[in-house]
């Protein structure tokens, strides 16, 4: 499974995360002081590195948002960017072999993320796309993207019989919204419609945040997010036809639409120097729903991690 990268900020001068205490300061001192670190620690975030992360678009523990973590606030906070920019890497991912596989495996590959004039991207997280839509704090993105299904061999003991989900192109429309620079809270939502595969829908709905203790070498965000999806995609990966029943021994199972899975996700970063970087990522999701109750479902809650180590031009 290739890699799905998210951004990386390239580093500007030293900010410090905590201001100096007053010895007299009065209450309106302090309660500044608090706003100016909250700034502090997010500034610091965005100046520094978004990473490539490892995964592709078949269905993860990882959120949406972690796709593209921190891109808006890199607008917000740090507006003069070049016209170009690169980010190349390479990483693992230890994931389910299926969603609601009990089974993990380990997958390894590139990632590459390229950005022309904060409209054109082309990234294996994202998928290939234009920002057609965006302010200071928010923007709207359509982009083309990819889907790797899922094959009967992921796991034969578990899937056989069932079939193959095909591998199938993505359209997704994307947005984001930033409340303030005050307080950098990150809202996230996306639609992705399958052209072949499961013929589906999926809305995923997000938001994420800087987290404290940020700093020159290293910053983080943490998050929830929750996915629908229409009966196209939940049958396709969740129900079982009459013929899949014959073949599997499964019993017949008719998934119906609505909320499919919840999870909340971590992004970590390390910079090793101005071009190096390792980023990290933690998710655990919750499958609901009729997803949940699915007799191919081994189990409901999964997680994923994954490591990878970038390089920014």
């Amino acid at each position: 499974m290739p890699l799905a990268p998210r951004t990386a900020y390239k580093k500007t001068s030293r900010t410090s995360l905590i201001p100096r205490r007053q010895p007299q300061a009065n209450p309106d001192h302090r309660r500044r002081g608090a706003r100016h670190a909250s700034l502090a620690v997010a500034a610091t975030v965005c100046a520094f590195a978004f990473t490539p992360r490892a995964h592709a678009q078949t269905p993860s523990p990882l959120g949406e948002w972690q796709y593209s973590a921190g891109i808006p606030l890199e607008k917000l906070y740090q507006p003069d960017r070049p016209d170009f920019e690169a980010r190349l890497g390479v990483g693992a991912t230890f994931e389910p072999r299926y969603d609601g596989s009990d089974r993990y495996h380990m997958m390894a590959g590139p990632s590459i993320d390229l950005r022309y004039k904060d409209t054109l991207f082309g990234s294996t997280g994202e998928g290939f796309g234009v920002n057609f839509l965006q302010g200071q704090n928010w923007r709207l993105s359509i982009a083309a993207a990819y889907d790797l299904g899922r094959r009967g061999n992921d796991d034969p003991t578990r899937l056989n019989g069932m079939g193959n989900i095909n591998p199938a192109p993505l359209m997704k429309i994307a947005g984001e919204y930033v409340i303030s620079k005050d307080f950098p809270l990150v809202f996230r939502g996306a639609f992705t419609r399958s052209f072949g595969g499961s013929n589906g829908w999926t809305a995923d709905f997000g938001a994420y945040m800087p987290l404290p203790g940020s700093s020159q070498h290293f910053y983080w965000f943490a998050g929830p997010s929750v996915t629908f999806a229409d009966s196209n995609y939940m049958q396709s990966w969740f129900g079982v036809t009459p013929q899949q029943s014959a073949a599997s021994g499964y019993r017949q199972y008719d998934a119906s639409p609505g909320l499919k899975s919840a999870g909340f996700g971590i992004t970590m970063v390390y910079f090793v120097n101005k071009h190096w970087f390792v980023s990290a990522d933690g998710a655990i999701k919750r499958l609901l729903g009729s997803a949940a109750h699915s007799p191919i479902i081994q189990t409901k809650t999964e997680g994923v991690c994954d490591v990878s180590i970038n390089y920014q031009f």
